[in-house]
């Protein structure tokens, strides 16, 4: 990953002061991710140009440094090395960290000295949003412009793709100019390689004042920088808060929370559970794990497996469940386990439901198929319970451009309409039928079945 800055002006190379590395020479720093190198590719008295470059070994990522007990971070498939994200403001705070501070012993009065800066940063993931980058960098003073390039210029139905080369130019301070990408990388990215903890509130806060505050978007910033921890996001706004309104006005504002669309749907999908009456169930493409930890404590469940395709958000869910530190009863309950549901899986049988909360959306159609067998065919359990994005609600997100998708990695978003015809759709009841068929031995209980899928036509099971 790679960040420049770029300095005009007169006597441009005394950047290198604020910066503190000399623009003569290369240099080299070992990280705990990896290497970052700070070197100079034009110098002159009207130009100069900074380059952050940072080398992270994928291998490392995914299995860890040796002799580490806990695996590594991230899945070996993964953007972690080149995409701008929190491995990039941590090199940031690490390497240029008397110029994030704005402390320069030799040069005090150029720290202070706004400066015509031109920054680049390359491939950062907005997921596909034209108007994120103008939104959050434009109230701060600086001229945006982002370039997209196609996903594959040989297969243009795939689209663009979701990260952009960055440019913000304006007459900054350097220190502004740094603390700015510190925070709002990663509320682009949203990803963090470190664990998430009330530190974050401070550092937010440290390199937040003076500008966080005003912002617009604050709390979408502060939301989207914590975005694993909401309570953490809710305690960060709430700090922000305390000098901007009377007491009595911030305390209204920040304990009024408004019910979000997944927490409706999270809601909606436990009240269904819990109604079907299952013992036992099955959250399968778990994500983070927040509906199995809606579910864990209901005395009904007796039996919950969490599965995610991704050993990385199986470790997030793990963090956000405290498994490590949960109690003997809740522990023998709860199961965690990666898996796919393209595939035949013995640990998905015996379940009296499964849950599917925005999972077919992220799996490609030619694979659906395969998805319906693994869940109706073979797991079978009584109650299904799928979720999936409504594309007639998109009209509802005013930065969605037309015909685009909620997400990069969704690949398609269906209407109502489309929906119930899949349910009802040729698919889904031959894979019922042929199951039904394989049950030789309950012959009653198969004629009965077969009855109830030829009678009307209609679905009668759960």
């Amino acid at each position: 990953m790679l960040l420049t800055i770029t300095c005009e002006g007169a006597d441009t190379p005394e950047i290198g002061f604020l910066l503190h590395k000399n623009p003569d020479r290369a240099q080299q720093f070992e990280l705990g991710f990896g290497k970052a190198y700070v070197f100079y590719p034009e110098v002159s008295n009207e130009r100069t140009t900074a380059a952050l470059l940072l080398d992270i070994d994928p291998i490392d990522l995914a299995r860890g440094k040796p002799g580490s007990r806990d695996g590594g971070l991230f899945d070996y498939v993964n953007d972690r090395p080149y995409a701008a994200s929190s491995f990039l403001s941590t090199a940031i705070a690490r390497v240029f960290h008397s110029a994030l501070i704005g402390k320069c012993e030799s040069r005090p009065e150029l720290a202070q000295t706004p400066l015509d800066l031109t920054a680049r940063v390359y491939s950062l993931n907005d997921g596909g949003s034209e108007l994120l980058a103008e939104e959050i960098f434009e109230p701060l003073g600086y001229t945006v412009s982002a370039e997209r390039k196609m996903l594959d210029e040989r297969f243009p139905e795939w689209g663009v793709s979701p990260y952009i080369d960055l440019t913000l130019k304006g007459r900054i301070r350097l220190c502004d100019l740094l603390r700015h990408l510190y925070v709002l990388i990663p509320a682009f990215d949203k990803k963090k390689h470190y664990y998430i903890s009330d530190e974050e509130i401070e550092k937010l806060l440290r390199y937040g004042e003076g500008w966080l505050k005003d912002h617009p978007l604050r709390n979408r910033i502060v939301s989207r920088y914590l975005y694993v921890k909401k309570s953490l996001a809710r305690r960060a706004i709430e700090r922000l808060l305390e000098n901007e309104l009377p007491d009595d006005e911030a305390e209204t504002a920040v304990s009024v929370k408004k019910e979000s669309l997944n927490e409706k749907r999270l809601n909606a999908v436990k009240t269904a559970v819990l109604n079907s009456g299952a013992a036992s169930v099955l959250d399968l493409g778990c994500g983070e794990g927040k509906l199995t930890a809606m579910l864990l404590n209901e005395p009904q469940i007796k039996k919950l497996n969490a599965c995610d395709v991704s050993v990385s958000t199986l470790e997030r869910a793990a963090d956000r469940l405290h498994y490590d530190k949960m109690r003997p009863a809740l522990r023998e309950k709860l199961t965690l386990m990666q898996g796919s549901v393209t595939y035949r899986d013995k640990r998905f049988e015996g379940f009296d439901c499964i849950c599917m909360v925005e999972v077919i959306e992220h799996i490609d159609p030619a694979r659906l198929t395969a998805a319906e067998r693994t869940v109706f065919k073979y797991a079978a359990p009584q109650t299904v319970i799928i979720t999936t994005p409504n594309r007639e609600y998109n009209t509802n997100y005013k930065n969605l451009e037309e015909n685009s998708l909620r997400h990069y990695d969704h690949r398609f978003e269906w209407t109502r309409g489309e929906f119930r015809a899949w349910i009802k759709g040729k698919n889904t009841i031959s894979s019922l039928r042929s199951y039904v068929n394989n049950l030789i031995m309950f012959q009653a209980y198969r004629d009965s079945f077969l009855r109830l899928f030829q009678g009307n036509g209609q679905r009668q099971r759960k």
